[in-house]
Parts: C-alpha cells; sequence; structure tokens
C-alpha cells in the first residue's frame, strides 16, 4: 500500500468508472395489476410516481391455458368469494409497460402471470399460473408531470353495458389516488361501441380529492361524454362496491403505510 503511487489510485478510480458505465441498465420492474369484473376480466395497473411505474393504464383480458380460455377459474373464485374485493397477477418476468400499448398495434399483446386472490403484496393467495392476452386496451396514459389535475372530480368508465366501472382519473404528481369502483348509471343505457370508444365521467360539484371521492351507496349527478362526440350526456351515478382504493402508493413522500383514509374504507 505504500508503495502504490498516486497516479496508479487514480487509475483504479478511472477503470472502475469505466466498468460502471459498461453496465447494462436494470430490467424493467413486474408490473402488478388489480383484476376486477365477474362476466369480462379487466386489469389496471397499480401505478406509482417514479421511474417505469408512472403509468395509468386498464385493459380488458382473457385468461388462458394451453390456448384455451380458463377465464372461469377467475369468475367462479370471486363468485364463490363475495367479501373478497381485490384479485391481483403477478407477470412472470419483467417487461416495459408501455410494449402493451405503443404504438398501435403495440409489440406485445400476452403475457404470463400468476393471480391472486387478494392483494399479492399483503397476503394475497395464488390460485394458479395462466396466459394472459390483451384483447382490448381501454385507457393508457403517462403520469410524467405535464398533465394538468382536473379540478373537478373526473373518472374513467369501462366494462360493458351491464357490469359497468370508474376508473379515477390520475393526471397529476402527487398527491392523488387510485380507485375502482362498480356503479350503476341512469340517464343514459351506454353501447358497446360507446364503451370502447372511451367514456369519462365528471363530478362538477365534487372537488377531485381522496375525502369527495365516490363511495359506496353513494348517488351523484355527473356529466359524461363520449370521446369525439359533440355532447355531454347527463347522468345519475350511483357507487356500487370499492374493489380498489390507493393513495400511499401515490402520494408526494412515497410512503407506503396505510394512511387512514385506506384504513377508513377497508385497504
Amino acid at each position: 500500500m505504500d508503495n502504490m503511487k498516486p497516479h496508479q489510485t487514480h487509475k483504479s478510480h478511472e477503470e472502475q468508472k469505466s466498468n460502471e458505465e459498461q453496465l447494462p441498465p436494470p430490467p424493467p420492474p413486474i408490473h402488478n395489476m388489480m383484476v376486477v369484473g365477474e362476466k369480462s376480466i379487466y386489469l389496471s395497473h397499480l401505478p406509482m410516481f417514479m421511474p417505469d411505474h408512472q403509468f395509468q393504464a386498464i385493459f380488458e383480458a382473457e385468461f388462458t391455458k394451453g390456448g384455451k380460455n380458463v377465464g372461469e377459474i377467475y369468475f367462479k373464485d370471486r363468485q364463490s368469494h363475495p367479501k373478497v374485493k381485490m384479485y391481483t397477477i403477478m407477470p412472470h418476468g419483467s417487461f416495459k409497460l408501455p410494449t402493451l400499448f405503443r404504438p398501435l398495434p403495440p409489440p406485445r399483446n400476452s403475457f404470463k402471470a400468476t393471480l391472486f386472490r387478494g392483494h399479492l403484496e399483503r397476503g394475497g393467495e395464488e390460485l394458479g399460473n395462466f396466459d394472459v392476452k390483451i384483447k382490448r386496451v381501454i385507457y393508457a396514459e403517462e403520469l410524467d408531470g405535464t398533465r394538468t389535475k382536473p379540478e373537478e372530480l373526473t373518472y374513467v368508465l369501462f366494462g360493458r353495458p351491464e357490469e359497468l366501472f370508474l376508473a379515477h382519473l390520475i393526471a397529476a404528481p402527487p398527491p392523488d389516488f387510485d380507485q375502482l369502483i362498480s356503479v350503476k348509471i341512469d340517464g343514459h343505457k351506454f353501447t358497446e361501441q360507446e364503451l370502447q370508444t372511451g367514456v369519462q365521467v365528471v363530478f362538477l360539484d365534487r372537488a377531485n380529492t381522496v375525502v369527495a371521492r365516490l363511495k359506496e351507496k353513494e348517488k351523484l349527478e355527473g356529466r359524461g361524454h363520449v370521446t369525439g362526440a359533440h355532447q355531454f350526456l347527463d347522468l345519475n351515478v350511483e357507487g356500487v362496491r370499492e374493489f380498489y382504493f390507493e393513495e400511499s402508493e401515490l402520494d408526494a413522500a412515497g410512503t407506503m403505510g396505510t394512511t387512514a383514509a385506506e384504513k377508513k374504507a377497508g385497504f
């Protein structure tokens, strides 16, 4: 050590820096997703305001095994466990989430995953491994800080005419929240075409906050808008069941603990 010359130490640092620069970038993360639906399967990516995770994305999907549709495994399990709100999937291996929706058509439309009854990171029970086939991209936006958060409570409507869900529109960096809630809607009978085109629902008299979010058994007057349509729709919306609510993973501090609002909602 005493015989080492200063320029040798400097060279060692330069070589180390060069080696670090040559290291391959870390692989993309695993993109866990919520699962809802008793007639069709819908997936909602669990987003966070951090690189690779900053996407709100909702898909219609199929579960298959050996080329055979095995969605009934999920449907029957959900129907036999009516008190369980959350079902989740964990993809096998990592991939960049935008490859499921960019460009059109995207380079990826399927992946392997494990299905869990409950939250896979919070004691969920494994139900099996399946091939997940993306049938349709319902909504996909990057949470990159360039979008303005609506002042009014705003949701994305998706599902089928007989099975409707609202997903809270996440628009801007924290604070914000993720929510999936099933609803009943009067005032307009949405068609399959309208739901596939894209529909937003805004509650004009509600602030876009956690406290003011649509709750179970709550009835509100909302304004619906089908993408590309000129007219707005007057809707009577009733919250049926809140399947998912999360704010701690979308807060300013990046806290992973459970908030008071999440505890009150049973999450």
